[in-house]
């Protein structure tokens, strides 16, 4: 786990993730947390069966590189939001994070310290040096959370800007 001013991180489990995808608050029961009215996206749902789980699955791999950490609100025991690292360091020791705030947090600053709080870690991860994102291009709240945690955009698609964090 990881723990920020307001936040405790947890990496889930595989039993916990399949209870994550009901959002049928067995998770929040199982964690002792305030119910919530969270849904998951058709996008993050596919990423869960095509990815996440088997990834999770695969003993040989450590999970805490493909698992969803959530993010609990200390004060409101509650889950506020998640972030996923996209596999294991590559061959240049670099991993990829995606995230997300529940839209009943947004705007709180959440997401920040959940992206900080998770550099924190990764620095003390020998084979890390070097942290990527993604962001859309229309998503301006996104990528002032890379630029608070002195992401640099080193390139862009079509709808995305490309980010990157050396962290050693």
């Amino acid at each position: 786990m990881i723990e920020t001013n307001r936040l405790i991180l947890r990496p889930l489990t595989y039993e916990q993730l399949i209870k994550y995808v009901k959002c049928d608050n067995s998770l929040e029961r199982e964690l002792s947390l305030n119910e919530s009215s969270r849904t998951i996206s058709k996008e993050l749902k596919e990423a869960f069966e095509q990815t996440i789980l088997p990834n999770v699955a695969d003993n040989s791999k450590n999970y805490l590189y493909s698992t969803l950490w959530t993010a609990i609100s200390k004060i409101d025991n509650q889950m506020v939001g998640d972030l996923c690292i996209v596999g294991e360091p590559n061959a240049i020791g670099e991993i990829e994070i995606g995230y997300g705030t529940y839209d009943e947090f947004q705007g709180k600053g959440y997401m920040t310290e959940i992206v900080s709080g998770m550099i924190e870690w990764a620095k003390n991860q020998p084979e890390v040096k070097v942290i990527i994102a993604s962001t859309n291009k229309t998503n301006t709240a996104s990528f002032k959370v890379l630029e608070k945690n002195n992401f640099i955009k080193i390139g862009s698609t079509d709808v995305l800007f490309n980010w990157k964090l050396e962290i050693y």
